[in-house]
């Protein structure tokens, strides 16, 4: 079967999107795996596909899969990448979408300046409904400015402090003085599958530099290290913020791009804004089985 597709990149974070809004596509996750290869298929961190409204109150929606073919509740940069396909595309004439997801509803929109903003929804601590469960684990007393405490991972001959909490999807925060010289690739696969973590977890590394300033690293769950993870800047900041560590506004720098998260903490809601680039428009044959 032929595909077409669209290439996309929101701050390097690199995904394969799918216009579905006309039939479904009749894809299986080795298929998505196919597609997000980047030596077999077209090559992405993950798989996004555009399908028409499941519900009164939304304009469309919105699936994901990462690169080992699983289907994820969220992706913040994806997010990004998919109204403006939506709106290139001319799918809709709106800025502003309403977008239902796996985790529930989105809503991002075009700004004046060509970026793009999106309310990420309010960051969930609960840990039950990360889901976190941290049988014979006994976290961290908060710090004196902070109210949220860091829960001490064990990963063989180390032990992890994290922050637990979940923008959709789950994710661990742990704070590190050199995100360049973080053991990003041997720690990010041992924390995505710690059995703490039922369904796995995105493990970020947070360089602090300033109240507003921070850099980023994420190991995301399915994909590995990526340039950027939108959910993963907005976990961190969070995380941050619950530390008593960063101010409301905070500018993430990633190794692909520059994110801007604002959150004023408490049952509020996180905003992101970051960019969203059309890479190249295509078609890919794939088996009917794979």
């Amino acid at each position: 079967m032929l595909i077409p597709f669209t290439k996309m990149q929101g701050a390097g974070n690199d995904f394969v999107v799918l216009d579905e809004t006309r039939g479904r596509l009749p894809l299986t996750p080795a298929h998505y795996r196919r597609l997000a290869d980047r030596h077999f298929g077209v090559g992405a961190d993950q798989v996004l596909s555009v399908r028409p409204a499941p519900a009164p109150g939304v304009d469309f929606e919105y699936v994901i899969h990462n690169a080992d073919g699983g289907e994820v509740e969220q992706c913040g940069n994806g997010a990004r990448c998919f109204v403006r396909f939506v709106c290139e595309q001319g799918l809709s004439d709106k800025r502003r979408l309403r977008v239902q997801t796996l985790s529930g509803v989105m809503e991002p929109r075009l700004t004046d300046d060509g970026r793009v903003t999106v309310d990420m929804g309010a960051p969930v601590f609960d840990l039950p409904r990360v889901p976190f469960e941290p049988a014979g684990l006994a976290p961290e007393p908060a710090g004196p400015q902070g109210d949220w405490q860091r829960w001490p991972l064990p990963l063989g001959a180390a032990t992890v402090p994290v922050v637990v909490l979940s923008m959709g999807n789950p994710h661990a925060v742990q704070i590190v003085g050199d995100v360049d010289a973080a053991l990003v690739a041997e720690l990010g696969p041992r924390i995505e599958r710690h059995p703490a973590f039922p369904k796995r977890v995105n493990a970020g590394f947070l360089q602090i530099v300033d109240r507003r300033t921070v850099r980023l690293r994420v190991y995301e769950r399915g994909a590995g290290e990526t340039l950027a993870c939108g959910t993963g800047a907005c976990a961190a900041v969070a995380a941050g913020i619950r530390l008593g560590l960063l101010d409301a506004t905070v500018d993430v720098h990633t190794r692909g791009g520059l994110l801007a998260i604002s959150w004023a903490g408490g049952d509020a809601r996180v905003s992101m804004t970051g960019p969203a680039v059309t890479v190249f428009h295509g078609q890919i044959e794939l088996p009917d089985t794979l």
